[in-house]
């Protein structure tokens, strides 16, 4: 399990435990502060990441150095984890709203409003997190050409989500200072801050899942389609068997491949259980 399971989960998956979703842990003003930061200076957040590029040009020990130095911090204010559409569905289960709203990353990257965001709460309406955002000035999330904030029942969200799936967008929890959870997010390469930083500059910002993906190869038709979703270059395909084929040591476990696989060619099993990618976040 990642160190979160072990810190914030007793030793089970930590995204699960309902009291990481209290609405009583926004009284810590910490928080508070992070998050009207957070979605009011969104340009900020930009930066930060662009400047990771200047990493690749420092000696080998400084970027093992800095990298190991800026994911710590990230572990300690906000963080995520990649989680399958199962998983989405048990957090679903208890906690009491769901709120969509626009994504502060696309926002950033593309200048659109692409409404990826979920706010997830143990409160009603969205909770204290929802209210710290409409007291701030953060138009592109609450401006007078947004949809403001869409409450969605648990057969909304997830029937949005499974769009998302179909849009190759791989499914997060994040943190607002650890251990809280406040989002469900839906990232892809070329839009995502944190997988920018995470695969393309090495400073990881979320875990991998807590599983990863297996391929029968009795059932698969080579059709690749899963090729297209996979976000992490982890499937790839042999022409001479006329099958894919997963690297695990690649795979984060995000089991949106499965979507489009008709002849239901990929499972996910437990990371712990592949000797291979157990100890790999």
């Amino acid at each position: 399990m990642c160190e979160f399971c072990h810190k914030h989960g007793e030793g089970k998956k930590w995204y699960l435990q309902a009291k990481n979703y209290s609405d009583d842990l926004m009284s810590d003003i910490r928080r508070r502060d992070l998050i009207r930061d957070f979605f009011s200076n969104p340009e900020a957040l930009g930066q930060g990441v662009q400047k990771l590029g200047n990493l690749e040009k420092a000696p080998a020990f400084v970027r093992r150095v800095m990298t190991r130095r800026i994911s710590n911090k990230f572990k300690q204010n906000h963080f995520g984890q990649v989680i399958p559409i199962e998983e989405v569905e048990r957090i679903f289960d208890f906690v009491t709203s769901i709120v969509r709203l626009a994504c502060i990353c696309r926002h950033i990257t593309l200048g659109l409003e692409q409404r990826y965001c979920y706010g997830i709460s143990m409160a009603p309406n969205g909770g204290q997190m929802v209210q710290i955002l409409r007291d701030i000035d953060a138009k592109y999330l609450i401006g007078p050409d947004t949809a403001g904030f869409e409450s969605l029942n648990k057969d909304e969200a997830l029937a949005a989500l499974h769009e998302h799936e179909k849009e190759a967008l791989c499914h997060t929890v994040w943190t607002f200072i650890t251990p809280f959870i406040g989002g469900i997010c839906n990232c892809d390469h070329s839009d995502c801050l944190a997988m920018k930083a995470t695969r393309a500059y090495g400073v990881p910002l979320f875990f991998r899942a807590e599983y990863v993906a297996k391929l029968n190869p009795d059932l698969c038709n080579g059709c690749r389609q899963c090729m297209r979703l996979c976000q992490f270059g982890a499937i790839g395909y042999s022409a001479s068997l006329e099958k894919v084929m997963i690297e695990s040591r690649r795979c984060y476990g995000c089991g949106i491949c499965r979507s489009v696989c008709t002849k239901n060619a990929i499972l996910l099993e437990e990371r712990s259980s592949v000797p291979l990618v157990a100890k790999i976040w």
